[in-house]
């Protein structure tokens, strides 16, 4: 609006009637690229930091558990995997009291059978309209909960699917995500794996004195794919893609956008990983 005022009348002080209506013109093109970049920050929602944010952080923090709750009984029961998994994920977040127990009646409501995904979904979706990097780190979740036993079923990916679909996420961009999940969970096995040989090389070197060398399994194939890259990348798609990523998934910003404050630990790991797969990539180069 103010862009085209003042483009009107300072068009029409040196240009009258004709550089008055130029002067409107790009006074309309000013205001309109300063809307998109407005909504893109997250129009006035910037300006009411209090309330609103933490209504959108329960929000959050309850919808992503009763979604893993319905995605965890997917097979008509939940499995101890799935329960370890649950419990981890609020090991990590260091929930306790109060806080704990919202988190595992959110998971139970997921888990009856007259809870509807497709609202539960569709009301956050509502709710984080073009937050998307909060809408995919949402999905990330739930592919993290159905994954945690290592072998995604069926009917996982069926709820997986539909969750990515009321979400508003193509299926080519879901496989994408999916793929790249699967690259991250094989990174964190291996990192586990280099640990656990660290400890016991250490033991051998104090124990008898013998050095045992670890053995980091990592290759470039599997940190592209954490990337969502393939072995044809050049030098500049790889940084393309990891500051996209590492944008994605920075924790202050999730944070300020609605993520939970005890979610934050879990953009760190993930930005962690990318940031070790591109370390990484830069030094095989």
């Amino acid at each position: 609006m103010w862009g085209k005022i003042l483009g009107f009348i300072f068009g029409f002080m040196f240009g009258k009637i004709f550089g008055a209506i130029f002067g409107l013109y790009l006074g309309h093109m000013f205001d309109k690229s300063l809307k998109k970049d407005f909504d893109k920050a997250g129009g006035f929602s910037n300006l009411f930091k209090g309330d609103d944010v933490n209504e959108r952080q329960a929000l959050f923090f309850s919808s992503c558990f009763a979604v893993m709750g319905h995605i965890a009984k997917s097979n008509g029961r939940i499995s101890e995997v799935h329960i370890k998994a649950a419990t981890l994920f609020m090991d990590e977040m260091g929930l306790q009291g109060e806080e704990r127990r919202e988190a595992q009646h959110a998971f139970q409501s997921g888990k009856e059978n007259d809870f509807s995904l497709k609202e539960t979904v569709q009301d956050f979706k509502e709710r984080f309209a073009k937050r998307y990097d909060l809408l995919q780190l949402f999905l990330e979740i739930q592919i993290q909960m159905a994954f945690s036993d290592g072998v995604l079923a069926e009917q996982e990916k069926l709820l997986l699917q539909e969750v990515s679909k009321q979400l508003g996420v193509s299926r080519a961009h879901f496989a994408f995500v999916l793929k790249r999940y699967q690259a991250e969970f094989s990174f964190r096995q291996q990192q586990q794996r280099y640990k656990q040989q660290q400890g016991q090389s250490s033991s051998y070197r104090e124990g008898s004195g013998h050095h045992v060398p670890p053995n980091n399994n990592i290759n470039r194939t599997q940190a592209l794919a954490l990337l969502g890259l393939n072995d044809s990348a050049t030098a500049r798609e790889i940084k393309l893609a990891y500051r996209k990523l590492m944008a994605q998934h920075h924790p202050d910003k999730l944070v300020s956008q609605g993520l939970p404050k005890h979610m934050m630990e879990l953009a760190v790991k993930k930005s962690q990983d990318i940031q070790a797969a591109y370390e990484y990539l830069k030094k095989s180069a």
